[in-house]
């Protein structure tokens, strides 16, 4: 099977299905300067959708096989019950000469690269910061997949975010982790924007506080290369205010329950694919 290389410089685009996912990694391409949104495609009925999509100066096509016919890279950004259904019935013009990507979750390599009838596919589990440029994302590429094609799509997922390759054999464990854990990090700020306002703060201060504190220790955890047991210690002092806090966390078994989150989703996502 011959593969044609993606011209990196001028290479067009198309996401098939024009939800959130979809708007997020346009939006990004085109803020990071790495697409023109005249190198990018969708189709969609609604009219909120083609909005989203034109707002950012998309041409918004009529149907999914103009998407297509006009992209070197297509994007399967539909729901994971409907894309088995839509990448058959545009197979037909589902060549080797373009790369195929799916952000569907739960959907293995080996199932979209049978229903497409080749394998230069890649699949990507990015995640819902993907919104604000801060997604964490992995990729695993199929069998005909170059290493051209994986650092094409590295650059452009990474316009939303961070990305890293990895073996398809972790995808259910990167989903239980990264793919259901803003949700965690959700509960939890939740949670201590409601212990400021037991301890007398206002609700929108204990809020801000809140979710601030908890980007401010995931930077810290990301630019200072510190294990986090490391940077947790140099907040620490004997007898003092956090230790207590924490001896409090630990009682209720924190850490346990959410090494127990994790792996009951990453176990979830295996019985659902």
């Amino acid at each position: 099977m011959e593969i044609v290389p993606i011209p990196v410089d001028k290479y067009n685009v198309g996401f098939i299905g024009a939800g959130k996912m979809a708007e997020s990694i346009a939006r990004g391409a085109v803020r990071s300067g790495i697409l023109p949104p005249s190198r990018i495609r969708t189709a969609h009925s609604n009219p909120a959708r083609r909005a989203a999509f034109e707002s950012i100066g998309v041409n918004v096509r009529s149907c999914n096989q103009d998407v297509i016919e006009d992209s070197d890279v297509v994007i399967f950004s539909v729901k994971p019950q409907v894309v088995k259904e839509v990448i058959l019935q545009l197979r037909p013009l589902l060549t080797t000469k373009k790369l195929l990507v799916s952000v569907a979750a739960g959907v293995k390599l080996k199932d979209l690269e049978e229903w497409a009838g080749h394998s230069r596919f890649i699949r990507v589990m990015p995640n819902t910061p993907a919104a604000v440029g801060e997604a964490a994302s992995v990729m695993s590429l199929g069998g005909a997949a170059t290493e051209e094609d994986g650092n094409l799509i590295s650059k452009l997922f990474g316009s939303v975010g961070k990305i890293w390759k990895a073996d398809e054999k972790y995808f259910d464990a990167i989903t239980g982790l990264s793919g259901s854990g803003p949700a965690y990090i959700y509960l939890a700020i939740e949670a201590l924007a409601d212990g400021g306002v037991a301890a007398g703060l206002p609700r929108d201060l204990a809020l801000s506080l809140a979710s601030q504190t908890v980007l401010g220790a995931a930077s810290m955890a990301t630019s200072t290369g510190k294990h986090p047991g490391q940077l947790k210690d140099d907040v620490t002092s004997p007898g003092g205010t956090t230790i207590t806090g924490i001896h409090e966390l630990e009682k209720g078994g924190f850490r346990g329950t959410l090494m127990n989150a994790v792996v009951a989703a990453a176990k979830r996502s295996r019985e659902l694919s």
